[in-house]
């Protein structure tokens, strides 16, 4: 096991970050009824307010459509700017909540909560290193 990953596993219960995130592709969106918009937006704000009231909710963030994602490079000293995304797959991310958490429990009790979460699975990935905001 690496230094990197026997950190996570000590961490486990230990107060941590992790990130929600959630997929998504045209084909979803085209999909999903104008008029059901306004309730799926009402429950995601519910959402947000309910864990940021915690403290659990660091932020939520919709991500745009994957068309408007760029690649960035430096090559041989010169910024290097293509179209995205860098993967190729058929959804890509949407969104993504940042949560600070007391166990992988309790992230993962936030994850299921998410709206939606009983239609596509959310992906949680606790984060490992973060830097410090004044340094």
């Amino acid at each position: 096991m690496t230094a990197r990953r026997r950190g996570a596993r000590d961490r486990e219960d230990a107060e941590m970050k992790y990130v929600a995130m959630i997929y998504g592709n045209q084909a979803k969106w085209d999909s999903f009824p104008v008029e059901a918009w306004p309730e799926a937006i009402a429950r995601q704000q519910a959402f947000n307010r309910k864990y940021r009231e915690s403290g659990e909710l660091i932020g939520a963030y919709g991500l745009a459509d994957a068309a408007a994602a760029r690649l960035v490079r430096r090559e041989g000293g010169a910024v290097a700017v293509t179209d995205g995304p860098y993967l190729e797959t058929e959804e890509y991310p949407a969104s993504f909540c940042l949560l600070d958490c007391d166990s992988q429990e309790r992230a993962q009790e936030i994850a299921a909560d998410m709206p939606f979460a009983d239609v596509d699975p959310v992906e949680l990935w606790p984060v490992l290193h973060e830097s410090a905001a004044d340094g």
